[in-house]
Protein backbone atom coordinates (compact mmCIF):
# COMPACT_ATOMS: atom_id res chain seq x y z
CA UNK A 1 0.00 0.00 0.00
CA UNK A 2 1.49 3.32 -1.04
CA UNK A 3 0.95 6.44 1.12
CA UNK A 4 -1.18 9.32 -0.06
CA UNK A 5 0.33 11.96 2.59
CA UNK A 6 3.95 12.64 3.68
CA UNK A 7 4.44 13.70 7.06
CA UNK A 8 7.95 15.83 7.83
CA UNK A 9 8.80 16.92 11.02
CA UNK A 10 11.58 19.50 11.51
CA UNK A 11 12.40 18.38 14.64
CA UNK A 12 11.53 14.79 15.95
CA UNK A 13 10.88 16.93 19.39
CA UNK A 14 7.56 18.00 17.05
CA UNK A 15 6.41 14.39 17.31
CA UNK A 16 3.79 15.35 19.50
CA UNK A 17 1.69 17.73 17.37
CA UNK A 18 2.43 14.99 14.28
CA UNK A 19 0.68 12.16 16.90
CA UNK A 20 -2.58 14.18 16.17
CA UNK A 21 -1.94 14.01 12.58
CA UNK A 22 -1.80 10.25 12.93
CA UNK A 23 -4.47 9.72 14.90
CA UNK A 24 -6.55 11.45 12.47
CA UNK A 25 -4.80 9.32 9.79
CA UNK A 26 -5.51 6.65 11.23
CA UNK A 27 -9.48 7.09 11.89
CA UNK A 28 -9.42 8.27 8.24
CA UNK A 29 -7.79 5.09 7.01
CA UNK A 30 -5.40 7.38 4.79
CA UNK A 31 -2.44 5.77 4.61
CA UNK A 32 0.49 8.39 5.70
CA UNK A 33 4.35 8.10 5.68
CA UNK A 34 6.25 10.22 8.44
CA UNK A 35 10.07 11.28 8.02
CA UNK A 36 12.05 14.08 9.85
CA UNK A 37 14.22 16.58 8.44
CA UNK A 38 15.25 19.94 8.68
CA UNK A 39 14.85 22.68 6.13
CA UNK A 40 18.15 24.41 7.14
CA UNK A 41 20.43 21.52 8.12
CA UNK A 42 19.06 18.71 6.27
CA UNK A 43 18.12 20.36 2.97
CA UNK A 44 19.18 18.17 0.49
CA UNK A 45 17.57 15.15 1.83
CA UNK A 46 14.51 17.76 1.92
CA UNK A 47 14.64 18.23 -1.77
CA UNK A 48 15.01 13.94 -2.45
CA UNK A 49 12.30 13.04 0.00
CA UNK A 50 10.02 15.73 -2.03
CA UNK A 51 11.00 14.97 -5.28
CA UNK A 52 11.03 11.46 -5.11
CA UNK A 53 7.55 11.28 -3.30
CA UNK A 54 5.69 13.11 -5.64
CA UNK A 55 6.91 11.17 -8.40
CA UNK A 56 5.68 8.03 -6.13
CA UNK A 57 1.92 8.62 -5.80
CA UNK A 58 2.14 10.99 -2.69
CA UNK A 59 -0.99 13.47 -3.10
CA UNK A 60 -0.80 15.69 -0.14
CA UNK A 61 2.75 17.17 1.97
CA UNK A 62 2.70 18.14 5.64
CA UNK A 63 5.66 19.92 6.84
CA UNK A 64 5.41 20.07 10.78
CA UNK A 65 7.92 22.96 12.14
CA UNK A 66 8.58 25.41 14.66
CA UNK A 67 10.52 28.62 14.81
CA UNK A 68 11.73 29.98 11.54
CA UNK A 69 9.68 27.53 9.97
CA UNK A 70 10.56 27.38 6.86
CA UNK A 71 10.18 23.86 6.31
CA UNK A 72 6.83 24.06 4.74
CA UNK A 73 7.58 26.44 2.22
CA UNK A 74 11.16 23.81 1.16
CA UNK A 75 8.66 21.28 0.15
CA UNK A 76 6.52 23.86 -1.88
CA UNK A 77 9.42 24.67 -3.68
CA UNK A 78 9.77 21.41 -5.47
CA UNK A 79 6.31 19.95 -5.42
CA UNK A 80 3.31 20.84 -7.50
CA UNK A 81 0.84 18.98 -5.15
CA UNK A 82 -0.97 20.69 -2.13
CA UNK A 83 1.34 21.14 1.00
CA UNK A 84 -0.15 21.76 4.41
CA UNK A 85 1.67 23.68 6.92
CA UNK A 86 1.23 22.80 10.45
CA UNK A 87 3.25 25.84 13.20
CA UNK A 88 4.46 24.68 16.34
CA UNK A 89 4.79 26.62 19.63
CA UNK A 90 8.29 26.52 20.51
CA UNK A 91 8.90 30.40 21.22
CA UNK A 92 6.21 33.31 20.47
CA UNK A 93 3.56 31.57 21.31
CA UNK A 94 4.22 29.94 17.90
CA UNK A 95 3.33 33.12 15.71
CA UNK A 96 6.76 33.19 14.03
CA UNK A 97 6.26 29.50 12.51
CA UNK A 98 2.80 30.68 11.72
CA UNK A 99 4.38 33.91 9.87
CA UNK A 100 7.20 31.74 8.57
CA UNK A 101 4.52 29.38 6.84
CA UNK A 102 1.79 31.33 5.50
CA UNK A 103 3.65 34.27 4.05
CA UNK A 104 5.14 32.39 1.05
CA UNK A 105 5.51 33.74 -1.88
CA UNK A 106 3.93 33.22 -5.38
CA UNK A 107 3.75 30.92 -6.83
CA UNK A 108 4.32 28.64 -4.25
CA UNK A 109 1.45 28.27 -1.47
CA UNK A 110 1.39 26.50 1.76
CA UNK A 111 -1.98 25.59 2.75
CA UNK A 112 -1.47 26.95 7.06
CA UNK A 113 -3.53 25.43 9.82
CA UNK A 114 -3.54 27.05 12.92
CA UNK A 115 -0.51 26.91 15.78
CA UNK A 116 -0.11 23.57 17.06
CA UNK A 117 -3.19 21.89 15.02
CA UNK A 118 -2.13 18.76 13.65
CA UNK A 119 -5.37 17.17 14.01
CA UNK A 120 -6.71 19.99 11.36
CA UNK A 121 -3.80 19.68 9.16
CA UNK A 122 -4.92 15.99 8.80
CA UNK A 123 -8.40 16.56 8.43
CA UNK A 124 -7.50 18.86 6.15
CA UNK A 125 -5.37 16.53 4.16
CA UNK A 126 -8.53 14.16 4.16
CA UNK A 127 -11.02 17.02 2.64
CA UNK A 128 -8.31 17.18 -0.06
CA UNK A 129 -7.76 13.73 -0.88
CA UNK A 130 -11.50 13.42 -0.38
CA UNK A 131 -12.14 15.19 -3.59
CA UNK A 132 -11.56 12.47 -5.58
CA UNK A 133 -12.31 9.30 -2.94
CA UNK A 134 -15.71 9.12 -2.21
CA UNK A 135 -14.61 6.76 0.95
CA UNK A 136 -12.72 9.04 2.46
CA UNK A 137 -14.99 11.82 1.98
CA UNK A 138 -17.56 10.11 3.94
CA UNK A 139 -14.95 9.10 6.68
CA UNK A 140 -14.12 12.43 6.79
CA UNK A 141 -18.10 13.44 7.12
CA UNK A 142 -18.28 11.11 9.82
CA UNK A 143 -15.47 12.47 11.85
CA UNK A 144 -16.94 15.80 11.37
CA UNK A 145 -20.13 14.90 13.01
CA UNK A 146 -18.16 13.26 16.23
CA UNK A 147 -17.20 16.70 16.93
CA UNK A 148 -20.62 18.10 16.97
CA UNK A 149 -21.36 15.22 18.84
CA UNK A 150 -19.06 15.80 21.57
CA UNK A 151 -20.23 19.59 21.94
CA UNK A 152 -23.68 18.03 22.49
CA UNK A 153 -22.41 15.75 25.25
CA UNK A 154 -19.95 18.30 26.58
CA UNK A 155 -23.11 20.75 27.08
CA UNK A 156 -25.28 18.06 28.50
CA UNK A 157 -22.45 17.46 31.11
CA UNK A 158 -21.69 20.80 31.91
CA UNK A 159 -25.47 22.01 32.58
CA UNK A 160 -25.70 18.71 34.93
CA UNK A 161 -23.25 19.67 37.34
CA UNK A 162 -24.95 23.91 37.49
CA UNK A 163 -27.16 23.97 40.38
CA UNK A 164 -28.06 27.65 40.05
CA UNK A 165 -31.36 28.45 41.55
CA UNK A 166 -32.13 30.62 38.81
CA UNK A 167 -30.65 28.61 36.06
CA UNK A 168 -33.46 27.16 33.58
CA UNK A 169 -31.80 24.37 32.17
CA UNK A 170 -34.15 23.52 29.51
CA UNK A 171 -35.01 26.54 27.93
CA UNK A 172 -34.76 26.20 24.37
CA UNK A 173 -33.86 22.38 24.20
CA UNK A 174 -35.61 22.28 20.87
CA UNK A 175 -33.84 24.92 19.27
CA UNK A 176 -33.41 22.67 16.16
CA UNK A 177 -36.92 23.15 15.72
CA UNK A 178 -36.35 26.89 15.18
CA UNK A 179 -35.93 27.85 11.14
CA UNK A 180 -34.74 30.86 9.40
CA UNK A 181 -37.76 31.73 8.07
CA UNK A 182 -39.15 32.59 11.03
CA UNK A 183 -36.91 35.45 12.02
CA UNK A 184 -38.63 37.20 8.71
CA UNK A 185 -35.86 38.94 7.23
CA UNK A 186 -35.21 40.82 4.11
CA UNK A 187 -32.47 40.77 2.49
CA UNK A 188 -31.33 41.70 -0.94
CA UNK A 189 -29.95 38.85 -3.66
CA UNK A 190 -26.56 37.75 -3.92
CA UNK A 191 -24.57 40.74 -5.74
CA UNK A 192 -22.54 39.11 -8.88
CA UNK A 193 -19.47 41.59 -8.89
CA UNK A 194 -18.61 40.43 -12.68
CA UNK A 195 -19.33 36.86 -14.62
CA UNK A 196 -18.33 33.61 -13.92
CA UNK A 197 -15.30 32.27 -16.24
CA UNK A 198 -15.56 31.70 -19.89
CA UNK A 199 -14.97 28.19 -18.77
CA UNK A 200 -18.09 27.45 -17.61
CA UNK A 201 -20.60 26.94 -20.44
CA UNK A 202 -23.62 27.52 -19.00
CA UNK A 203 -25.52 27.99 -15.51
CA UNK A 204 -26.61 24.72 -15.53
CA UNK A 205 -22.64 23.90 -15.09
CA UNK A 206 -21.61 23.44 -11.58
CA UNK A 207 -17.99 25.47 -11.22
CA UNK A 208 -15.41 24.05 -9.26
CA UNK A 209 -14.68 26.47 -7.37
CA UNK A 210 -16.75 28.87 -5.14
CA UNK A 211 -14.74 31.95 -4.42
CA UNK A 212 -16.48 34.16 -2.01
CA UNK A 213 -15.36 37.82 -1.29
CA UNK A 214 -17.07 38.95 2.12
CA UNK A 215 -17.85 43.06 0.80
CA UNK A 216 -16.93 44.93 -1.95
CA UNK A 217 -13.61 46.16 -0.06
CA UNK A 218 -12.06 42.58 -0.90
CA UNK A 219 -12.80 42.22 -4.45
CA UNK A 220 -9.69 43.59 -5.87
CA UNK A 221 -7.91 40.53 -4.63
CA UNK A 222 -10.61 38.02 -5.49
CA UNK A 223 -9.91 39.40 -8.88
CA UNK A 224 -6.43 37.63 -8.33
CA UNK A 225 -7.89 34.91 -7.10
CA UNK A 226 -9.98 34.19 -10.65
CA UNK A 227 -7.28 35.58 -13.02
CA UNK A 228 -5.02 32.89 -11.36
CA UNK A 229 -7.91 30.21 -11.51
CA UNK A 230 -8.56 31.52 -15.40
CA UNK A 231 -4.82 30.49 -16.15
CA UNK A 232 -5.11 27.16 -14.69
CA UNK A 233 -8.45 26.72 -16.99
CA UNK A 234 -10.59 25.93 -13.46
CA UNK A 235 -14.18 27.32 -13.75
CA UNK A 236 -15.64 29.24 -10.71
CA UNK A 237 -18.11 31.07 -9.39
CA UNK A 238 -17.97 34.40 -7.91
CA UNK A 239 -20.27 36.07 -5.33
CA UNK A 240 -19.73 39.08 -2.68
CA UNK A 241 -21.80 37.96 0.30
CA UNK A 242 -21.68 38.38 3.98
CA UNK A 243 -22.86 35.69 6.91
CA UNK A 244 -23.11 38.54 8.98
CA UNK A 245 -25.12 40.86 7.23
CA UNK A 246 -27.15 38.40 5.11
CA UNK A 247 -27.18 34.87 6.79
CA UNK A 248 -30.01 34.04 5.22
CA UNK A 249 -28.90 34.31 1.57
CA UNK A 250 -25.35 33.38 2.94
CA UNK A 251 -27.12 29.42 3.69
CA UNK A 252 -28.84 29.51 1.05
CA UNK A 253 -25.69 30.94 -1.63
CA UNK A 254 -24.03 27.64 0.22
CA UNK A 255 -26.30 25.25 -0.71
CA UNK A 256 -26.49 26.19 -4.63
CA UNK A 257 -22.93 26.05 -4.20
CA UNK A 258 -23.03 22.51 -2.33
CA UNK A 259 -21.77 20.42 -5.17
CA UNK A 260 -18.32 22.39 -5.97
CA UNK A 261 -15.09 21.15 -5.11
CA UNK A 262 -13.79 23.69 -2.69
CA UNK A 263 -13.77 26.79 -1.84
CA UNK A 264 -11.72 29.80 -1.78
CA UNK A 265 -12.85 33.07 0.59
CA UNK A 266 -11.07 36.31 0.38
CA UNK A 267 -11.98 38.64 3.99
CA UNK A 268 -10.25 40.57 6.26
CA UNK A 269 -11.19 41.69 9.51
CA UNK A 270 -12.75 38.97 11.87
CA UNK A 271 -12.72 36.46 8.95
CA UNK A 272 -16.11 35.31 9.13
CA UNK A 273 -16.85 33.94 5.91
CA UNK A 274 -14.16 31.65 6.05
CA UNK A 275 -15.61 29.80 9.80
CA UNK A 276 -19.15 30.44 7.77
CA UNK A 277 -18.34 28.60 5.42
CA UNK A 278 -16.45 25.63 7.26
CA UNK A 279 -19.26 25.30 9.30
CA UNK A 280 -21.33 24.82 6.51
CA UNK A 281 -19.48 22.34 4.31
CA UNK A 282 -16.70 19.44 4.53
CA UNK A 283 -15.20 20.48 1.65
CA UNK A 284 -11.83 21.97 1.55
CA UNK A 285 -11.84 25.94 2.28
CA UNK A 286 -9.00 28.43 1.98
CA UNK A 287 -8.42 31.36 3.09
CA UNK A 288 -6.97 34.75 1.68
CA UNK A 289 -6.92 37.31 4.40
CA UNK A 290 -6.94 40.96 3.59
CA UNK A 291 -5.56 43.53 5.14
CA UNK A 292 -8.31 46.20 6.59
CA UNK A 293 -6.78 46.79 10.68
CA UNK A 294 -3.70 45.74 11.87
CA UNK A 295 -2.05 45.31 8.55
CA UNK A 296 -3.94 42.15 8.50
CA UNK A 297 -2.82 40.07 11.30
CA UNK A 298 -6.22 39.96 12.65
CA UNK A 299 -7.70 38.01 9.56
CA UNK A 300 -4.75 35.86 9.18
CA UNK A 301 -5.33 34.29 12.98
CA UNK A 302 -8.59 33.98 12.83
CA UNK A 303 -8.41 32.47 9.53
CA UNK A 304 -5.78 29.82 10.53
CA UNK A 305 -6.26 29.44 14.31
CA UNK A 306 -9.74 27.48 13.98
CA UNK A 307 -10.78 25.01 16.63
CA UNK A 308 -10.02 21.25 15.98
CA UNK A 309 -12.46 19.84 13.10
CA UNK A 310 -13.12 22.26 11.42
CA UNK A 311 -9.98 23.61 9.57
CA UNK A 312 -8.64 26.42 7.11
CA UNK A 313 -5.72 26.41 4.62
CA UNK A 314 -4.57 29.68 5.16
CA UNK A 315 -2.41 31.62 2.58
CA UNK A 316 -0.40 34.68 3.00
CA UNK A 317 -2.14 38.46 3.67
CA UNK A 318 -3.57 39.71 0.32
CA UNK A 319 -2.07 36.73 -1.29
CA UNK A 320 -4.79 35.45 -3.77
CA UNK A 321 -2.99 34.35 -6.71
CA UNK A 322 -1.18 31.69 -3.98
CA UNK A 323 -4.98 31.00 -3.56
CA UNK A 324 -5.58 30.45 -6.96
CA UNK A 325 -2.38 28.00 -7.16
CA UNK A 326 -3.31 26.00 -4.50
CA UNK A 327 -6.38 25.27 -5.84
CA UNK A 328 -4.77 24.22 -8.33
CA UNK A 329 -2.52 22.06 -7.22
CA UNK A 330 -5.76 20.55 -4.91
CA UNK A 331 -7.65 19.82 -8.42
CA UNK A 332 -4.55 18.80 -10.45
CA UNK A 333 -4.13 16.13 -8.51
CA UNK A 334 -7.12 14.13 -10.16
CA UNK A 335 -7.02 16.44 -13.41
CA UNK A 336 -3.87 16.38 -15.73
CA UNK A 337 -5.45 19.31 -17.58
CA UNK A 338 -4.70 21.63 -14.47
CA UNK A 339 -1.50 19.95 -13.25
CA UNK A 340 0.03 20.66 -16.89
CA UNK A 341 -0.72 24.19 -16.56
CA UNK A 342 0.29 24.39 -12.93
CA UNK A 343 3.52 23.03 -13.89
CA UNK A 344 3.82 25.56 -16.38
CA UNK A 345 2.86 28.56 -14.15
CA UNK A 346 5.21 27.03 -10.82
CA UNK A 347 8.45 26.19 -13.10
CA UNK A 348 8.54 27.83 -16.27
CA UNK A 349 6.42 30.66 -16.39
CA UNK A 350 5.95 32.11 -12.90
CA UNK A 351 5.63 35.59 -12.63
CA UNK A 352 7.69 36.36 -9.47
Amino acid sequence: MNPKVMIILGSASDIKIAQKSIDIFETLQIPYSLKVASAHRTHEKVKKLVVEATTNGIEVFMGIAGLAAHLPGSIAAYTHKPVIGVPVDVKLGGLDALFASSQMPFPAPVATVGIDRGDNGAILAGQIIGVNDPEVKKRVSKLRKSYQEKVKSDEEKLISQLDGKLLQKNFLDNYDEISEEKLNKEEPHTDKIFKESESIESEENTPLVSVVPGSYSDIEEAKNVALTLDRLGISYDISVISPIRYPDKFNKYMENMKDVKLFIAVTGLSAHVTGSIVALSEKPVIGVPRSVEINGLDSLLSMANMPPGVPVGTVGIENGRNGGVLAGEILGISDKNIEEKLKLMKYKTADI
